[in-house]
């Protein structure tokens, strides 16, 4: 007899039942995924995840028939954080896999997104089919701008694509009210280029772990909460000063080296600010509440702080080479300032990673202490 046991496996890796439907996953079992099914398709009637759990259950029945041991679930990730989901996936997967001794899965997915942690899938169980489920619009003028229209509706893709054209079309109205137009489609074409290397490198997801961060501090009661909020004020300003110095500062005829050297040189020191004021109270929070951190993240004010040091002596050096502008540092001055800026950054990093070793001896002998007292 075989021991083979077939999981018909659906993905939401966006989270739609736990968005829109308020469903918790993983979804085991043909009546708890009929139920999530009908939930989401009463939610959003128009969402193609419902017909993908569909298919999943049709898949189940029609492979139940057949004999074989099968078992259905539906696993969702995250809708606002896909790395986060993904991990959530994985680790949902591996214990259905692991709880219901699964040998092998049929894949039902809606589209290519779903697709993408195929391989993390197939590290944790043999993929032996993948079924993908299309559905059938009417294909109209139409049709396509409603759908165009639903998909610009997801909050999710409306922050991604209408707050970046926002944003770049009201710097360039600022830029032109001041009486700059020239530079106004540079400041607009950086603003936009630094977005899409934002999201082609996934530094976005980053940002978002910050503002979870916040959210989460402030429900918690967190020192944290006050230092996320002055860090951010300070970020914005330091934005503010990094534009007026690039007005001020910025050579005629220079390229986009000078351009960008001359923001650093105006907002580097509050983005410094900012980033110290943000870990200085996630620190606290770590030493009133996980001690075991404290190691890991002491490390991290000397490493902004370096960079700050030698991202401002950068851009005074660079700065300072240009002879037709009116910089209070001469060629001179720039040259000994980089100099000190760079010594002064690596004892900075140097001082930093002897204070993360004895952070660290000290937090886990404080932690053994505590456990010996428990005792």
């Amino acid at each position: 007899m075989s021991t083979d046991r077939t999981l018909i496996l659906c993905i939401d890796r966006d989270d739609d039942i736990g968005y829109k439907g308020n469903i918790e996953s993983p979804v085991v079992g043909r009546v708890a995924c009929l139920n999530a099914a009908t939930k989401l398709g009463l939610a959003d009637p128009e969402d193609s995840d419902t017909n993908a759990i569909f298919q999943a259950i049709k898949t189940y029945d029609e492979r139940l028939e057949m004999g074989e041991d099968v078992l259905i679930t539906v696993l969702a990730g995250n809708h606002m954080h896909m790395i986060e989901g993904d991990r959530k996936i994985s680790a949902d997967l591996s214990r259905v896999v692991k709880n219901n001794t699964i040998t092998k899965c049929i894949l039902v997915t809606d589209g290519a997104e779903d697709e993408f942690i195929l391989p993390i899938i197939q590290s944790i169980v043999p993929v032996s089919s993948i079924q993908r489920v299309i559905i059938k619009q009417m294909p109209n003028l139409e049709g396509t701008y409603y759908i165009i229209k639903k998909i610009f509706d997801d909050p999710k893709i409306a922050r991604q694509v209408f707050v970046p054209a926002g944003i770049a079309m009201l710097l360039y109205a600022i830029a032109y009210l001041i009486g700059y137009p020239d530079i106004a489609i540079i400041i607009v074409m950086g603003v936009i280029g630094i977005y899409l290397l934002f999201k082609g490198y996934g530094i976005d997801e980053y940002f978002s772990l910050f503002f979870n961060g916040l959210r989460s501090s402030f429900r918690g009661g967190r020192f944290s909460f006050l230092a996320y909020s002055i860090a951010i004020l300070l970020a914005v300003l330091g934005f503010i000063m990094g534009l007026s110095s690039l007005l001020k500062w910025y050579p005629e005829d220079a390229g986009i080296f000078f351009l960008l050297l001359s923001f650093v040189y105006g907002s580097v020191t509050w983005f410094t600010a900012s980033g110290l004021t943000a870990l200085a109270g996630k620190l606290t929070d770590v030493y009133l509440n996980e001690r075991q951190n404290l190691g890991k993240l002491s490390v991290m004010p000397f490493f902004i702080a370096s960079i700050g040091i030698f991202g401002w002596g950068a851009s005074v050096y660079v700065l300072s080479l240009s002879g037709n502008i009116d910089f209070p540092f001469n060629m001179d001055d720039g040259v000994r300032i980089i100099i000190f800026s760079i010594i002064g950054g690596l004892l900075c990093s140097f001082t930093g990673l002897y204070v993360q070793k004895h952070l660290k001896k000290w937090a886990e002998l404080k932690l053994s202490n505590d456990k010996k007292d428990e005792l």
